[in-house]
């Protein structure tokens, strides 16, 4: 335990996303302290799979993102060889029918005149001797990958030498008479700071309330099944062609596609899944069927392999599938990286760049090179509530809510 309370950023958040934002500020020369009400990696990101991918992407902003990303992940892999378990494996997306494939050749065309490596595979058995036969075909893209998520989040945070604050929820944002953010408040005591970083996940929304203003992320549950380990009968990251269309759905309802995957470790994960039901952590049988059969049509070698377990979490998502990662220009001082909704893991070095950028920057503005930074303003969802005005001569300063209240 430290006993320091005074940093130039606290970030909300030991997850992957967090951590990132941690480690890249510290590379800055920024002082910097980390707060999560549980464990490090105990929120989306250790219910996740680890991807990293571009493939999913179609041209536009996130893509932007995921290939600065794709590149941050395999400088920081040089960097840290082994800590993260990172594998430059590749996806390959699969099309049933020719319909599907002519479909998936024209988004892999789109998304190679944006700078994504891709190729049509002739004959996807030499790549996947182990898929279903009389499939139409498929793409590989070669600059999909996969880490461990906790181990990363793990590692990025202890080579940022951030103070971490486990187990402590913040249940204050600090703000001065004129609503600039200066720290957080927990039931430890005050952490301060000028900057604060939502990095909270699927929590964003309501740290954003603690700081008086709003961002409308909502929980997407999702669920993994864990085989028992094997030979590498997967090689690549496997999915069919309508998971793509899942990923951008804002539908409510219940969306399986598989996602199948091979590990290190011998396991091979099976997804993917997605249903807003808030946060409703029972499992679902029903869910869980429909991944193993849509996993076996795919691999009907996996029909003789057990599933040792299955686990779920929960994915940050906002309603225009893009996160919010910037500087809130609706509260003086606090910063958001959250609502990457099931990409957390593989967008977390370029959010922590961006942030990084913008915190070290004398304006504050986030300029992020060949990305596109524009759409991920977080006041895009709406203008929040009026910022307070100076006090009146001899009245007492007061902010919005306790949040204001001094430091102890």
């Amino acid at each position: 335990m430290f006993t320091r309370r005074v940093f130039d950023v606290v970030v909300v958040g030991a997850g992957v996303v967090g951590a990132a934002c941690a480690f890249y500020a510290s590379r800055s020369g920024l002082s910097v302290a980390v707060v999560d009400r549980g464990p490090v990696a105990g929120g989306t990101t250790g219910a996740g799979e680890g991807n990293l991918l571009v493939s999913d992407k179609e041209p536009g902003p996130e893509l932007g993102l995921a290939l600065l990303s794709t590149r941050l992940w395999r400088e920081l892999a040089e960097e840290f060889p082994g800590a993260f378990e990172y594998e430059a494996k590749g996806g390959l997306v699969v099309a049933s029918q020719q319909d599907g494939l002519a479909a998936l050749r024209t988004f892999a065309a789109a998304q190679a005149a944006a700078g994504v490596k891709c190729e049509e595979v002739p004959h996807l058995a030499d790549l996947e001797p182990h898929l279903a036969p009389g499939l139409a075909g498929g793409v590989r893209y070669p600059q999909d990958a996969q880490v461990q998520p906790a181990l990363a989040a793990a590692h990025l945070l202890k080579a940022s030498g951030a103070g971490l604050r486990l187990g402590e929820e913040v249940i204050g944002v600090l703000r001065d008479p004129y609503g600039a953010v200066r720290g957080v408040r927990t039931p430890r005591g005050d952490l301060l700071a000028p900057a604060v970083v939502n990095a909270a996940g699927t929590w964003g929304g309501q740290l954003a309330e603690l700081a008086g203003t709003s961002l409308p992320v909502l929980p997407r549950r999702g669920f993994v099944l864990v085989t028992e380990p094997l030979p590498r009968v997967v090689r690549h990251k496997v999915y069919a062609a309508d998971y793509v269309a899942d990923v951008a759905s804002g539908s409510a309802a219940l969306q399986t596609s598989a996602v199948v995957e091979g590990t290190a470790a011998g396991p091979v994960l099976i997804g993917a899944s997605r249903e807003r039901v808030g946060f409703d952590r029972s499992l679902s049988t029903e869910v869980l069927g429909k991944l193993a059969r849509q996993a076996q049509e795919l691999f009907p070698v996996l029909r003789e392999v057990r599933v040792m377990r299955a686990y779920h979490g929960f994915r940050p998502y906002l309603p225009d599938h893009l996160p919010a990662i910037g500087a809130d220009g609706r509260v003086p001082g606090l910063w958001h990286a959250c609502g990457h909704e099931g990409a957390g893991v593989g967008l977390a070095p370029a959010t922590g760049a961006l942030i990084a950028e913008g915190l070290a920057a004398s304006g504050g503005e986030l300029t992020g090179g060949a990305v596109d930074v524009r759409a991920f303003r977080p006041e895009r969802f709406g203008p929040g509530p009026p910022r307070p005005g100076p006090p009146d001569a001899g009245a007492l300063p007061s902010g919005p809510g306790p949040a204001a209240a001094p430091p102890t």
